[in-house]
């Protein structure tokens, strides 16, 4: 069992954690051991604390990323391929969180059908319109998505920086 999340969490491409402390975007990496489910990681972005919560952004295998928000006791996600959940227990911790985890309703999922609140970041300057085109876009891959949604939120260049990637 605990081979099967060393391997799961060597293929996380990326996971960041962004919060606002006195009006002012931080960005930093979380470990992979934060990204062995969505708890894990809830409870270290609780430990941020931040003027409005805090929000982890992880991709994965170059396949599909996840946003964790918290904000006090209340914990809203989305997984941008719930048919993920079936090989990557992070995927799979984000559905048994939104109580979606029945066989029958995985088996009967489209593949790349999100998960989850599509207005976690609408008052983040991110509107579900927005959030589904970006998880549509089969030309992007999850850590260009996350980027993306970075600079909407007005902390993109800190972002690519932190998770070295290059402006396009």
């Amino acid at each position: 069992m605990q081979d099967t999340i060393d391997a799961q969490l060597d293929d996380v491409d990326l996971a960041v954690a962004a919060y606002r402390r006195a009006g002012e975007w931080v960005v930093d990496e979380l470990t992979l051991e934060h990204c062995e489910d969505v708890e894990t990681l809830a409870e270290a972005l609780r430990h941020l604390g931040g003027d409005t919560g805090a929000i982890a952004l992880v991709s994965i295998d170059e396949d599909f990323f996840v946003i964790v928000r918290v904000q006090g006791p209340r914990t809203r996600v989305l997984l941008s391929d719930a048919s993920a959940a079936e090989d990557w227990d992070l995927a799979e911790s984000v559905l048994d969180l939104l109580d979606e985890t029945d066989p029958d309703d995985l088996d009967e999922r489209d593949e790349d059908e999100p998960a989850g609140d599509l207005g976690l970041l609408v008052d983040l300057g991110v509107a579900e319109e927005v959030m589904e085109e970006l998880i549509d876009d089969v030309d992007l891959y999850p850590d260009e998505a996350l980027s993306d949604l970075a600079r909407l939120m007005g902390f993109g260049e800190l972002f690519d920086d932190v998770v070295g990637l290059t402006s396009a």
